[in-house]
């Protein structure tokens, strides 16, 4: 096991340092710099102020050059300023990781919570009219446009029926308690995780139907009710955990996928996480917040990778990492 995760964080490690490049160039090939936004702030600036600005921000260098200072700046502990908001990426970003967190935990949650009960439901269910209805239910999540979803939960549930917040992420202005506090998050919390979540749950529910199907037609389920085991325990410890197998990759990429790509959701709501810092950033052409949200995504995924290949051993006790 320790020399598997050992590989793993080695080749994690190569494959951010390669995607960090491609990134990074790819940043370069934007129109638009820096030097380039004063210039257009002041149409006094003479070329002399240019070449001393272009030097200051090592924009005359090769790209090599530029990205190794970059990476050794980052490997530092600096991870560099932010041109739009004035403030060190560090201190921006660290709130924007918890409300990017709590949301993507949030609705994971309650994605898990639906989809799994639905899909076992489905699975043992199979040809039934209950498991057409949930299978409906299922491919109609997965067809809904994210954003058209978000702003017709925003029409509903806080113009016709004004329940929860439109936007945001709390009540500002106003000195709340901790339990006020909490409850506050919780209703700007509500809209945005119902529309990731809703888009989440026909995924899961696909999924964990079709491998509770193949589960519960093996051999050993039928060994198991030979033997006289009760229904719920056959469908949960036989059933369910060797249909854990498939699940675990899907749900455990899904928070990365929910954590990095909750750009649509996030501007839509106004929400103050990563994913809107990103757009925001690219829009505004703040480099130095797009690189670091962007390692932020890519890390992320790898990890979560690794954590799913770390739990088929535990979910079957046969896999070997040797």
């Amino acid at each position: 096991m320790t020399s598997f995760i050992i590989r793993r964080l080695i080749q994690t490690g190569i494959v951010i340092t390669l995607l960090s490049f491609f990134c990074y160039l790819l940043m370069t090939l934007m129109p638009g710099d820096p030097v380039d936004l004063m210039i257009s702030a002041n149409p006094n600036i003479t070329s002399e102020d240019i070449e001393r600005l272009r030097a200051l921000y090592g924009l005359d260098q090769p790209v090599l050059v530029r990205y190794w200072n970059w990476v050794s700046t980052i490997l530092s502990g600096d991870l560099g300023y932010s041109r739009t908001y004035r403030v060190p990426v560090q201190e921006l970003m660290g709130p924007r990781l918890i409300n990017t967190f709590i949301l993507s935990a949030a609705a994971l949650l309650v994605s898990i919570l639906i989809a799994l009960p639905l899909g076992i439901l489905a699975a043992l269910k199979k040809g039934t009219r209950l498991d057409y209805s949930i299978n409906m239910f299922a491919f109609t999540g997965i067809s809904i446009p994210s954003f058209w979803l978000a702003i017709v939960l925003i029409i509903v549930f806080a113009i016709w029926i004004p329940l929860f917040p439109a936007s945001g992420t709390r009540t500002v202005g106003v000195d709340l308690s901790f339990g006020e506090l909490l409850f506050d998050r919780i209703r700007y919390l509500v809209l945005p995780v119902l529309s990731l979540s809703l888009m989440s749950i026909g995924t899961f529910v696909r999924f964990t139907r079709s491998a509770m199907i193949e589960a519960m037609a093996n051999d050993y389920i039928r060994t198991a009710r030979a033997k006289g085991l009760s229904w719920p325990r056959i469908i949960v410890i036989h059933g369910f955990r060797n249909a854990l197998i498939p699940l675990i990759t899907i749900l455990a990429l899904s928070f990365s996928g929910l954590f990095s790509g909750a750009i649509i959701t996030e501007t839509v709501f106004s929400y103050q996480g990563v994913g809107s810092l990103v757009y925001e950033s690219i829009i505004s052409n703040d480099f130095n917040v797009a690189m670091v949200a962007f390692m932020i995504s890519v890390s992320m995924v790898l990890i979560f990778n690794l954590l799913a290949d770390i739990l088929y051993g535990v979910a079957d006790p046969r896999i070997s990492y040797s």
